[in-house]
């Protein structure tokens, strides 16, 4: 137990420190000189205010009150830094209790701690590659426990809506979709394209804004998670119902003579893969799900239909 302190202490009063503004302007002009990191538009609006306070009683209370909260942030700076934490945290806490730095800076900066230190900017991309390739030839890497490496990345892209589609074709395999194009004799020569994409899939999956299906699977072709096949469903029943929905009624009836092309949407294996790694617990990541049709060597499947 230490000794108590026998110099008498000095209680910090609105009165004192509005008595003792001059010295506090002389205090913040060095103050500012030595310590111009804090940049030079904080020294400025610092001297203004105390330029001010000298001549109204108003200003000088209110001064006094932020330096009293400044006297009680410096104490408590000096006890977390006794207690061992790390300086720069100690600093940051009291400037945003200060204001001097925005609370979005603070979250963002936590997020960048939390997702770990970033690649030396330094490297090249061959020295990259031969990282790369070291981990290649690693027996203890763990990276197929963690999933791909692009998984996290591929979060932060995708909509709560475009979650709940993967889940959907996850759990109930590919789905139909259909396309409405011109026919009878005219189609034979040449078939335009009445409405393209046309799908249920939006309503099955409850989406929150099923008009944003279309984008939403732009979206997830674009990342490589589904792929659109001119082939059918192995079960033409599926189609019943869509084909009897009113924008396809519609559709068949804007022209004289139409005809109705029958499609799917497929998760890609590599999509299976995300939604198992990233998007179901544990337990249910090994469970059997319907099979998906892999989209041709060729390319990662068929680009989606216009409109899609």
């Amino acid at each position: 137990m230490s000794a108590p302190d026998d110099r008498e202490s000095t209680p910090i009063t609105a009165a004192g420190v509005a008595a003792s503004l001059p010295g506090l302007a002389r205090l913040s002009a060095s103050a500012a000189w030595n310590t111009a990191s804090w940049g030079s538009r904080a020294y400025v609006a610092a001297l203004r205010r105390l330029l001010i306070a000298l001549g109204s009683p108003d200003a000088a209370r209110l001064l006094a009150r932020d330096a009293t909260l400044a006297a009680g942030i410096a104490s408590s700076m000096a006890r977390e830094v006794a207690d061992g934490e790390p300086v720069g945290e100690v600093l940051l806490r009291a400037a945003e209790r200060l204001g001097a730095v925005p609370r979005e800076h603070l979250q963002e900066r936590e997020a960048n701690t939390a997702r770990g230190p970033a690649p030396r900017s330094g490297q090249t991309l061959r020295e990259r590659g031969a990282a790369l390739m070291q981990r290649s030839r690693a027996i203890d890497d763990d990276e197929a426990d963690t999933g791909h490496p692009a998984f996290s990345r591929m979060l932060d892209e995708l909509a709560p809506d475009e979650a709940r589609l993967l889940m959907m074709l996850l759990e109930h395999g590919p789905q139909p979709s259909v396309d409405v194009r011109t026919g009878g004799p005219v189609g034979l020569v040449s078939s335009q394209l009445v409405a393209p994409g046309l799908t249920m899939i939006g309503a099955r999956a409850g989406l929150r804004r099923p008009e944003q299906v279309p984008a939403y699977l732009n979206n997830l072709f674009r990342l490589g998670v589904v792929w659109f096949s001119s082939e059918p469903v192995r079960d033409p029943l599926e189609y019943q119902v869509l084909e009897a929905q009113p924008d396809v009624l519609e559709a068949c009836r804007s022209v004289t003579f139409a005809k109705v092309v029958r499609r799917s949407i497929h998760l890609t294996p590599f999509g299976e893969d995300f939604c198992r790694a990233a998007l179901l617990d544990e337990g249910a990541s090994r469970e059997r799900f319907p099979e998906h049709d892999a989209p041709p060597e060729a390319a990662s499947g068929e680009p989606p239909p216009e409109g899609l």
